[in-house]
């Protein structure tokens, strides 16, 4: 018999639930477009990160965006410019 865990505590509030469905909903229309570019998404990871983000906007129960994610963006280098000063 598998045991339940008790106590507790969703990560994840309705208006995420509501913001992430939205979003993956555009996605599969191919209505979800990127904030910065404009370009249309396609990755199904992206459509949940819009979906998140939006339900954080708007003041839902979604926890803070890990110290990791930040990370990785910084290595990444704008077209014509390089990474490192010279």
């Amino acid at each position: 018999m598998a045991t339940r865990k008790t106590g507790g505590r969703r990560k994840y509030g309705a208006k995420a639930k509501n913001k992430v469905g939205k979003a993956m909903h555009e996605m599969k229309r191919g209505q979800l477009r990127s904030g910065r570019s404009g370009k249309k998404v396609k990755s199904r990871k992206q459509a949940i990160a819009i979906g998140l983000s939006e339900a954080r906007r708007s003041g839902g129960k979604v926890p803070r965006k890990t110290k990791s994610s930040s990370r990785k963006r910084k290595g990444h280098s704008r077209k014509g410019q390089s990474s490192h000063a010279s």
